[in-house]
């Protein structure tokens, strides 16, 4: 990383790999020989039609996706498919099970409450843990299970994909995607927004099951409608083109970083090395997660003074270490360490507790 680089902890947008940058930086003014930047150039046109097919193949390539499952490159965010997943696949007097583990499941639970009947599968009553299958009140009825794999508000991340049988199980996988190898024939919908894990926002990536497309709500808007959005290829109308591009450079440095089993075991060592910091640290950093359920990509944890948070984030600055501030309705701090964090930067950031720890504790 380069010296005037902060060493970015936010939560989204999110840090992007250097060397995507330079890239992106160098082909600004004219991408592929065009004589156009990437974002003059019409998603009609030829070159940009064979962009996005190469940008498909590769994120096929990297989670290995069936035949039987679609990609589709939407807009709006996760926020966006809140509203998606249910007028999609809840169906006429249907019913949506969710598992709620913190803020955003919350927030998409309530939203599906628009359009069907919810049902709370299970709900912690501080989202600092996964509940065991054991407390799972799950129906027999429902259209879909829906739950979000990673909370970057708590913390929180589901270990496995959950089992729940024979009945679709839907993802939001925003902030964890793209982060370790999965099995996307287990899912009937998995999605995610690109601004933590893949690029810049302005882009959700949904990968849907064939089959579950079609069965839209009949008010369903043109624009959160999976069939239409299937049948055009994505090209319904403008998508986000620039967004797409720099999210096919990040599949090209995955790929150079040898696929997701290489950068899954450089995630495990990076949040083990803060997580080992916090549990050296004989109470002075504390993490309200418990252990099995505790996050690789968003690393929330407080000091044993609060009175120390503004002394401690500002010493963090100083030092190029930014966006560390916890969530404003935890407070104390967050360490955000997605794909594109380097094991190095995790190394000065407990380096920096650890002096820190050390001034407090003369």
């Amino acid at each position: 990383m380069s010296s005037e680089r902060s060493i970015n902890f936010s939560a989204g947008p999110a840090i992007i790999p250097e060397s995507v940058l330079q890239k992106a930086s160098k082909e600004m003014l004219n991408w592929n020989n065009t004589g156009m930047s990437l974002m003059e150039l019409s998603h009609r046109s030829g070159p940009f039609k064979e962009l996005i097919a190469k940008i498909e193949q590769d994120l096929i390539d990297l989670l290995k996706i069936p035949e039987t499952h679609k990609v589709l490159f939407l807009q709006g965010g996760a926020h966006f498919m809140f509203s998606g997943v249910p007028l999609n696949l809840m169906g006429e007097n249907g019913k949506g099970d969710y598992i709620l583990t913190g803020n955003w499941s919350t927030r998409a639970m309530n939203e599906a409450k628009k359009y069907g009947k919810v049902n709370v599968v299970c709900k912690p009553d501080e989202f600092n843990k996964i509940p065991p299958k054991e407390e799972w009140n799950l129906s027999t009825d429902a259209s879909y299970v829906y739950y979000c794999d990673n909370e970057t508000v708590k913390g929180v991340e589901f270990p496995d994909i959950p089992d729940v049988g024979d009945v679709p199980l839907v993802c939001d996988m925003s902030s964890n995607f793209l982060s370790r190898p999965f099995d996307v024939s287990k899912f009937g919908c998995v999605y995610a927004c690109a601004q933590k894990n893949f690029g810049m926002a302005g882009l959700t990536i949904a990968i849907v099951r064939k089959d579950l497309i079609g069965k839209q709500l009949p008010y369903t808007p043109m624009m959160l409608d999976f069939e239409l959005q299937a049948k055009a290829n994505s090209m319904f109308n403008t998508p986000s083109t620039y967004a797409i591009y720099i999210a096919g450079l990040i599949f090209d440095w995955l790929k150079e970083q040898g696929g997701l089993e290489e950068i899954a075991k450089i995630n495990l060592k990076k949040c083990k090395l803060i997580y080992d910091a916090i549990d050296n640290s004989n109470g002075f950093y504390k993490s309200p997660v418990e252990i099995k359920s505790r996050s690789r990509m968003n690393i929330p944890f407080v000091c044993k003074n609060k009175e120390w948070e503004t002394e401690w984030l500002e010493g963090a600055a100083k030092l190029k270490l930014v966006s560390l501030k916890g969530h404003r309705s935890v407070g104390g701090f967050r360490a955000s360490i997605y794909n594109a964090m380097s094991y190095e930067g995790c190394e000065k950031l407990v380096n920096y507790m650890i002096d820190f720890m050390k001034t407090k504790e003369k």
